[in-house]
């Protein structure tokens, strides 16, 4: 996954998420830079998901 083009679209891409998934935080969607790996898996850990099925969620709201 680009981090480049994450952390430009990360609000909107955090907002929808939430949408989603009502038990995801801002505290669990915080970005930090170098810490992707870390994002991925509190959102894998909240929501249920594989690393594969969270990666692809996120793809599909970059489009």
């Amino acid at each position: 996954m680009n981090t480049t083009i994450l952390k430009g679209k990360w609000n909107e891409i955090s907002g929808k998420l939430k949408q989603q998934f009502a038990e995801l935080t801002d505290d669990d969607l915080k970005y930090e830079e170098g810490k992707e790996d870390e994002l991925m898996g509190k959102i894998q850990q909240k929501i249920g998901k594989s690393k594969d099925e969270v990666q692809s969620l996120i793809q599909s709201f970059l489009k």
